[in-house]
């Protein structure tokens, strides 16, 4: 599994572990978690990177329209996963 490290203006470093990626209306998502195996909380990731930028930047997704769409979507991308 592929892990990312996300780096926060003045914070620490944190790893995530990929799930899983998708590209919705030409939009790049990740679904990533904490822990590599086993039940763990989950975020889904946007990327709002522009073509200019150097580094991708990733923000989570809140919007809950936007949320539970992307939901089905990974669900049905992964056999193994259900969110709640």
């Amino acid at each position: 599994m592929e892990k990312i490290v996300f780096k926060a203006d003045k914070e620490n470093p944190v790893e995530f572990f990929i799930l899983e990626q998708t590209t919705v209306s030409g939009v790049n998502y990740i679904l990533v978690t904490d822990k590599e195996e086993g039940d763990s909380e989950a975020l889904i990731l946007k990327d709002v990177s522009k073509s200019e930028d150097e580094e991708a930047l990733y923000e989570i997704v809140s919007d809950e329209t936007e949320l539970n769409a992307l939901a089905d979507i990974f669900e049905s991308l992964m056999d193994d996963i259900s969110f709640e």
